[in-house]
């Protein structure tokens, strides 16, 4: 079974995805390139929101408990204003990465902090704060890869522990699942699986014993490396790059679901 990561090795990976998100940003020939993954934005946009997530998530662990981010952490991300110099740019993003290392590193993976996930399975920590940046970072890595035409796959690490995250994140909910009850399996061909229950009571997400992706009692099932299975996630890749099995109208309707909305 798959052990979640501790904070240190969360902040590790963080600076680590981050690194690699300044290297792509200090070699990209153009900073007014459209990311494909992110066609609204260009690479400079992508660098303002990954810097400005930062610094914005550093102030609300520093804040600890609270039913709402802190007002000044609202204002100063919508204030924000990044250096366009290319050296300044990648220092400022270094200097955003601190801030939030800092930050995580002085409350502790335990201390209580406000986040947008309180209706799901992931507690509202400066741990789990830390779990979803580490993704959010590699992430928009391989979209600033992808915008100079060279995207890498997730360190299997980032992907192993991203393929559970995301699930407990950001698919975990108590609002009802509007369509009929279901059960979902990912398999990572690393070894690792997950499922996700559907029904009246919302998403409930649970990762599997090691030989689960033999038992076919999902409803749907999709199939892949764990890079894959959280770029799936996150919009990167589609249905098509993954091996799926059983009806894939579920995998659909969970895309298009807004819990509560």
């Amino acid at each position: 079974m798959q052990t979640t990561l501790d904070l240190p090795d969360l902040l590790r990976l963080i600076d680590e995805r981050s690194g690699a998100f300044r290297a792509a940003i200090a070699a990209a020939p153009d900073l007014d390139a459209t990311v494909p993954s992110c066609p609204e934005w260009t690479l400079f946009d992508l660098a303002q929101h990954l810097g400005g997530g930062d610094r914005f998530w550093a102030a609300i662990v520093a804040a600890g408990p609270a039913d709402a981010p802190p007002a000044e952490a609202v204002a100063a991300r919508a204030a924000l204003t990044p250096p366009r110099e290319r050296e300044a740019l990648v220092a400022w993003l270094a200097a955003s990465t601190r801030h939030l290392l800092d930050a995580l590193s002085a409350a502790g993976a335990e201390a209580g902090c406000w986040t947008w996930w309180g209706n799901s399975q992931s507690p509202q920590t400066a741990g789990a704060v830390a779990r979803h940046r580490v993704q959010e970072t590699a992430v928009h890595t391989y979209d600033a890869q992808l915008a100079m035409g060279a995207p890498e796959l997730l360190p299997q690490e980032v992907a192993l522990d991203g393929a559970e995250e995301f699930l407990l994140s950001c698919c975990a909910t108590t609002f009802p699942w509007p369509h009929t009850d279901a059960v979902v399996d990912y398999h990572a061909t690393e070894g690792h699986s997950w499922r996700l229950h559907l029904d009246a009571d919302g998403a409930r997400a649970e990762t599997l014993a090691e030989d689960a992706a033999a038992v076919t009692v999902a409803h749907a099932s999709a199939r892949g490396g764990a890079s894959e299975i959280v770029l799936f996630y996150y919009g990167r890749l589609t249905m098509e790059d993954l091996a799926i099995d059983g009806d894939p109208k579920i995998f659909q309707q969970l895309i298009d679901w807004k819990p509560g909305a």
